[in-house]
């Protein structure tokens, strides 16, 4: 959609996502709503496994519908040479190849970049996968939640001597989704000097392990002396920076810098707790963190609500939040006034709501074009762009070289 006269920022980009479950359909739905035409390709007759994935409604899942959204469905038997000829076609005008299944897996299929690239030499192949296409362990599957487990990141959560809690959001697989989204396009601008495209290659495991801002660097610099640990609700090392408990629910609060903190503790203590020299800089807050807890556990528990405490933290210049549940969260006023719950007509469901994608452009315009495609919705449409006619199709349908349900 156009804004102020400005088309979205990849208008004109054609970009075949072979992909599945969520790390490679996330990807391309970021492509999608900056303008590029994206073609979802699905295997007959059950598609995308991510379309057997809750929450169902009529029969249609939400999980699939909202990592779909914006592109155009196509599915086809490419184990078929009539099917895999398609694929090719395709390809040889297409900018972007969007996958993530195990190196190798495409390969045989005659998908792989090498095949491709042949066809194509301007593609950008994206490849995302457990644990990239090098290296040891490049050969075995995996999921997010091995990527997180993996990284070290899922040791740092949770109580001490407790098995750590599920991050309860696919973290490697949107984080790693949106490293494909910035290579790609980094890919196709470095591709108007080079005039070729190139393979990308992202790990879920390289990602989760890239994202750490602190761990890794506090064991390499302290020569492996110093390893974080599970804290529980509250970062030593960034005292005050964590979740605090009041009366009918949870908050979290960051008064970590020295302003900050200040402001809180005349706020929880007077004047005495603002000018107590065990509090005065990170390094001193960190090593009595126990009693400056104590002091602002003591004063949310003793607030009327979270609300109470939100008001009054507010007021006084200290970064807080609730700790909301998903309920408070689609309601949230804040998140109305960005637009982040969009509603779409489905031609199964009619009037859905669904989480949007957080891209805001000044002079365009990122709203999703139409939801995901039921399985091979657009068949007939790619079908005859790519210079097929009518009686050609019909024969594929026939034959089972195309599917829709």
């Amino acid at each position: 959609m156009e804004r102020n006269g400005q088309p979205l920022p990849l208008s004109g980009i054609k970009v075949i996502d072979y992909s599945h479950y969520l790390a490679g359909p996330h990807t391309s739905r970021c492509l999608s709503s900056m303008g590029a035409d994206v073609i979802k390709v699905e295997r007959p007759k059950n598609g995308d496994a991510g379309r057997a994935h809750a929450h169902f409604k009529g029969g249609q899942s939400g999980y699939f519908l909202q990592q779909n959204m914006g592109k155009r469905g196509l599915c086809l038997n490419v184990k078929d040479p009539r099917g895999l000829e398609f694929m090719h076609k395709l390809v040889a005008e297409a900018d972007v190849f969007v996958e993530n299944y195990r190196p190798g897996a495409l390969t045989k299929l005659g998908l792989g970049y090498d095949d491709l690239s042949e066809i194509n030499p301007g593609l950008v192949y994206c490849s995302l996968s457990a644990f990239g296409h090098t290296g040891p362990d490049s050969h075995k599957p995996g999921f997010g939640v091995i990527a997180e487990a993996k990284s070290g990141a899922m040791a740092q959560l949770g109580m001490p001597d407790q098995p750590p809690p599920l991050l309860r959001m696919p973290i490697a697989d949107m984080y790693t989704g949106v490293h494909g989204v910035a290579a790609v396009c980094a890919a196709l601008v470095g591709r108007h000097s080079s005039g070729r495209g190139q393979h990308v290659d992202l790990a879920l495991y390289d990602c989760m392990v890239s994202m750490h801002d602190y761990a890794v660097q506090k064991y390499l610099l302290s020569d492996g002396a110093e390893i974080p640990v599970q804290t529980g609700r509250d970062l030593p090392d960034s005292t005050l920076y964590g979740v605090f408990p009041a009366v009918d629910g949870n908050l979290v609060i960051a008064a970590q810098v020295d302003d900050a903190w200040k402001r809180l503790a005349l706020l929880v203590g007077g004047e005495a707790l603002a000018a107590d020299t065990r509090f005065h800089d990170p390094a001193s807050r960190n090593k009595n963190c126990v009693a400056a807890l104590e002091y602002v556990t003591a004063w949310t528990k003793a607030q009327a609500s979270v609300s109470a405490c939100i008001e009054a933290l507010d007021t006084a210049g200290v970064p807080c939040s609730a700790v909301q549940s998903i309920d408070q969260v689609v309601n949230d006023p804040q998140i109305i006034a960005r637009d982040m719950i969009i509603e779409q007509d489905h031609p199964v469901l009619g009037s859905v709501k669904l989480p949007n994608l957080p891209f805001r452009f000044s002079d365009c315009d990122t709203t999703p074009r139409c939801p995901a495609p039921l399985l091979g919705q657009h068949n007939r449409e790619i079908a005859l762009e790519a210079g097929y006619s009518e009686e050609e199709i019909d024969t594929l349908v026939a034959e089972g070289v195309f599917y829709s349900e």
